[in-house]
């Protein structure tokens, strides 16, 4: 099998993770950054590399940062016209307030949550949302979106000082309020869940994930929020994702949904391999496919 691997840098952690695993099982490997591939389109659609025709490929998995979020999904997208299967084709959930529209339309749970295009009254929006403490999320058109878990306004005021004459949307969210709450991100990869943390964020502190900053811990869940991770990434279109969620007293609730989890943390925190189960869906993606060419 022939991978490739659309990704900025070929030593990112998960990216080079990823590459190991293909090899590991046999595959030949490329890394192509997305910004490097050339689209063509006149009879049938052809890609180039840096003015290099690309010869073909079996596979693609993509790692598209969100600052070039409109052009790598383009890239991936001719890949597909050019009939190369790719894990994630989906875009939904690269509009958070999308994402959370959809899953509430499925019937799965998420949390109360308000977007505005200004924050001119974030006390108004934290009462909508049920109260103190809450994540506010600045979503940007071509920026990884910054995210904080603000437990009073005056943090909240604070915080946002600097950043909200740029001119951001924001997100406001219902957040974990008692000791026996959590926030929880389940991995899911072709319809299971392969792992499973507990964050616990730094209140207060804007960051560009949760998982910077935050204790990373391995934890075990029942199977009912098992099943509504899983069921979370199918709605919104998504053979790897990233489900993150919080438990509360009136059970689990979907918060965030990432097409492009890092591996780093979860690795680290679980102990897993979990760039292996990644592949293995590639695997049977491009299995899947000959079936259906097969006379």
């Amino acid at each position: 099998m022939h991978v490739t691997l659309l990704s900025r840098k070929a030593a990112i952690y998960t990216t080079r993770r990823l590459a190991q695993a293909a090899r590991l099982r046999g595959a030949r490997v490329r890394i192509l950054d997305p910004l490097g591939v050339e689209m063509h389109l006149d009879e049938r659609a052809t890609a180039f590399y840096r003015q290099r025709k690309l010869p073909p490929t079996d596979v693609v998995v993509p790692r598209i940062a969100p600052s070039i979020q409109a052009y790598g999904l383009a890239v991936v997208n001719h890949f597909g016209m050019m009939g190369v299967p790719a894990l994630n084709e989906a875009a939904a959930s690269r509009n958070k307030m999308r994402a959370l529209q959809l899953l509430s339309a499925r019937g799965v749970p998420v949390p109360a949550t308000v977007m505005a295009a200004s924050a001119s009254d974030l006390r108004a929006m934290v009462e909508l949302v049920g109260g103190l403490p809450v994540l506010i999320r600045l979503i940007t058109p071509s920026e990884r979106p910054g995210v904080m878990v603000c437990e009073s306004l005056q943090s909240m005021e604070a915080a946002l000082e600097a950043v909200l004459s740029i001119g951001h949307n924001l997100l406001v969210q219902r957040y974990v309020r008692r000791k026996r709450e959590r926030d929880l991100r389940a991995l899911v990869v072709g319809g299971r869940a392969v792992a499973w943390v507990e964050r616990r964020p730094r209140p207060g502190r804007l960051l560009h994930t949760l998982a910077r900053g935050a204790q990373l811990k391995a934890v075990r869940v029942p199977a009912a929020v098992d099943r509504i991770a899983v069921e979370a990434a199918r709605v919104v279109g998504l053979e790897v994702a990233a489900i993150d969620l919080i438990e509360t007293h009136a059970g689990p609730m979907v918060f965030d949904v990432n097409s492009s989890p890092g591996l780093k943390g979860l690795e680290w925190a679980t102990g897993k391999d979990l760039a292996l189960p990644i592949i293995g869906r590639a695997e049977e993606l491009v299995r899947e496919q000959l079936r259906r060419r097969a006379p």
